[in-house]
């Protein structure tokens, strides 16, 4: 049996999708793994997804960014909770690391918590982090020239980074430069099997008729323009959240009986933000997608990139998705053609080979 400590992001759901896929994996590998989530993500989360044992240990492993909705970043706030979450820094690390002593894991997996690594390296226990990005990378973006108090957040979480003893980037993935040891993997993604009969029959949909899967990650999308898409012809939508009464062509994903996954899988098209699961997921299947852009995220133009080179995919602007005009944006993705061949997601085999040369 062997014990793995995984210390995950709760800054929407995208670190854990990451993380578990390569979980898994490693569960096919190692007789009677269990992981130790250290994490804020709900615990529902890995209820429908995780295949080994686990237990929750819930905890706040950074702060990522503060939000207003999954489009809008609040740079002032973001820095502020940065410095608080940095305030008693060494209390903090050394609860950390009892914590991880307590757990006795052969290995601290991060994603991408710069204070698990840390407590890690403190604990003697390996730290190994798993993902396409990093929180400094992130704040880089927000940086004010003259402001030592922001040189300090990042200067904080570099260190911490820099005890990793290896970092695993997965693709598409950002520059790195806080850690000592970077190794380069595929995408990764849990693939299912598409059933698009099966969610055409449950939203209604007619022949003529496209399912939109409109998809926003972890983070609650409020105020949808559920007048005009209630209008658009020839469309079914899916959404998160609650939805008016009367709209027959607008469904709440709460109210289809079918894993998000899968709706991901099976839906004509995708309509969402740049956010990794759902771009490599949406490339793999080959799903066209219509994505909004935020332009102030660290790993949207990678992202971007990745969906025009290996996908199908346009741009709408945040205008237009606010205000409903979807409907060029729709009729010109489903109208894209394949590029090519789409990367096969083996980033979570690969991961799963660097990790397993610490946990034997």
């Amino acid at each position: 049996m062997g014990r793995i400590w995984c210390a995950i992001s709760s800054h929407g759901f995208g670190h854990a999708a990451q993380v578990v896929p390569v979980l898994n994996e490693l569960g096919r590998r190692v007789s009677g793994l269990t992981a130790i989530l250290r994490t804020s993500v709900p615990a529902r989360l890995f209820e429908a997804n995780l295949q080994i044992a686990w237990e929750m240990s819930p905890a706040e492993q950074d702060v990522g960014c503060v939000q207003h909705g999954p489009m809008r970043i609040d740079v002032a706030a973001t820095w502020g909770e940065h410095r608080r979450f940095h305030e008693q820094w060494e209390d903090k690390v050394a609860a950390e690391v009892r914590a991880i002593r307590s757990g006795k894991p052969a290995l601290v997996l991060a994603d991408i918590s710069y204070l698990a690594i840390e407590a890690a390296a403190r604990a003697g226990v390996p730290a190994v982090g798993l993902c396409n990005l990093s929180w400094d990378g992130v704040l880089k973006l927000f940086f004010e020239l003259g402001r030592h108090e922001q040189v300090d957040v990042i200067r904080r979480i570099q260190e911490s980074y820099s005890l990793a003893d290896l970092m695993i980037r997965i693709a598409p993935g950002i520059p790195m430069e806080a850690f000592r040891t970077i190794v380069d993997v595929g995408p990764v993604a849990e693939l299912t099997t598409p059933d698009p009969s099966l969610l055409r029959a449950l939203v209604g949909a007619e022949a003529h008729e496209r399912v939109v899967l409109v998809a926003f990650g972890g983070i609650a999308l409020d105020g949808l323009p559920f007048d005009r898409l209630a209008r658009m012809n020839g469309y079914r939508f899916v959404v998160s959240g609650p939805v008016p009464d009367g709209t027959e062509r607008i469904r709440s994903s709460a109210s289809v009986p079918m894993a998000f996954g899968s709706l991901l899988a099976s839906a004509d098209l995708i309509v969402t933000k740049p956010g990794y699961s759902t771009v490599v997921k949406a490339v793999a299947y080959r799903t066209p997608v219509v994505y909004v852009r935020r332009y102030n995220f660290a790993d949207e133009a990678v992202l971007v990139d990745y969906l025009h080179r290996h996908g199908r995919a346009v741009e709408l602007s945040a205008g237009d998705f606010t205000s409903g005009r979807w409907e060029e944006a729709l009729r010109a993705a489903g109208g894209t053609t394949l590029p090519g061949p789409a990367p096969a997601p083996t980033g979570a085999t690969e991961a799963a080979d660097l990790v397993m040369k610490h946990l034997i």
